[in-house]
């Protein structure tokens, strides 16, 4: 069996293995990271040949970081980056090139229909009927877009939303609240098959979806990582966040919003950020929680969203796609009959 993990902002890991008597055997460690000493490399396989194939990613781990010798070093990789490879290896988990991925970049629809069609696009991934897509969004009205397990009443201040013109959606997927400013973000969903992310644990597979975004974002000079569990940062703090919902037919819906141009005077009124949040994310004011691209690139929107379309495009042998006649369809009828309801809106109150 053989399995690849690429570490986000990273180096790559490649394991091989066999199965005997339902245990790890003849376990080989490669790749392009660095390693010292040599001799490690022969203890990592060590520790790894003769576990039970359930062993979990962080069993995995344990056992490398165990066996490795005091002192040792590890760049580009962690034990817990060989844990992920291991279990892709035992689930025989693909990789991003053997999919047939698609790009779609389409005129501006409602929020609603935003996340309508994430909903209707992540279904037929997850059916066979789409091919893996990343789909830019584009929108014509201001919105402020809640978790699916927020609190109205809690996030939003309606008052202050009605008068900065920011209509009040609730997404599908979990996280927190998204200020979606007309021309003032970058969003961006995967529909993804969940045999992409086989083996991962859920906090890996967040940073795994992202990594092509913080090389479009380093091609573009900001100096971005990922922090855990959903943050993109720079230097200058935070840029974005992301968040997921897996869908029981197999479809996975990767989504994240990063701020181009943030007024966070508007975002103090319109939301309800409590001080433990702020204290959190180690600021004093709502004004300096994102960090605007255009600010660090002095580029035009639709300048970053090429870059990130070349980048996917470019890594992952992608083509340009559309949605169908079809989808739109079904994501009307779905904002009629879900998001633009009051039940939808307001199911936690």
């Amino acid at each position: 069996m053989h399995g690849e993990y690429k570490v986000p902002g990273g180096k790559l890991v490649v394991v091989d293995l066999e199965v005997e008597a339902g245990r790890i055997a003849q376990f080989h460690l490669a790749g392009d990271f660095f390693l010292e000493p040599d001799d490690a490399l022969r203890d990592i396989d060590a520790a790894v040949t003769g576990l039970p194939v359930e062993t979990d990613a962080a069993g995995i781990a344990a056992a490398v970081r165990h066996a490795l010798p005091e002192g040792a070093q590890l760049l580009g990789f962690t034990p817990e980056s060989v844990g992920t490879a291991v279990r892709r290896a035992l689930v025989t988990a693909p990789g991003w090139n053997e999919f047939d991925w698609e790009v779609v970049h389409e005129p501006p629809v409602s929020p609603r229909m935003n996340l309508a069609l994430d909903e209707v696009l992540t279904t037929r991934v997850g059916d066979g009927r789409r091919n893996p897509t990343l789909r830019l969004w584009e929108w014509d009205q201001s919105a402020v877009v809640i978790g699916s397990f927020q609190s109205y009443r809690n996030e939003v201040d309606p008052e202050g939303a009605a008068r900065h013109g920011y209509d009040v959606v609730r997404r599908i997927s979990g996280g927190g609240a998204m200020m979606m400013g007309a021309n003032s973000i970058v969003t961006y969903s995967l529909y993804a098959p969940a045999a992409l992310v086989a083996g991962m644990t859920f906090a890996d597979s967040y940073a795994f979806l992202d990594d092509w975004v913080l090389q479009a974002l380093r091609s573009l000079g900001i100096d971005a990582v990922y922090q855990p569990l959903n943050d993109i940062t720079g230097p200058a703090g935070k840029i974005g966040g992301a968040a997921q919902k897996r869908l029981a037919n197999g479809g996975v819906l990767h989504h994240a919003t990063l701020s181009y141009d943030m007024d966070g005077q508007v975002m103090a009124e319109v939301l309800r950020i409590g001080r433990e949040k702020l204290s959190d994310k180690g600021t004093t004011s709502a004004a300096k929680r994102v960090d605007p691209l255009r600010s660090q690139t002095g580029l035009p929107r639709e300048a970053i969203i090429e870059r990130f379309i070349e980048t996917f495009s470019s890594r992952y042998g992608a083509v340009a796609g559309n949605i169908t006649e079809e989808e739109y369809a079904e994501a009307e009828a779905l904002v009629v009959s879900k998001f633009a309801t009051d039940a939808w809106l307001h199911r936690v109150p």
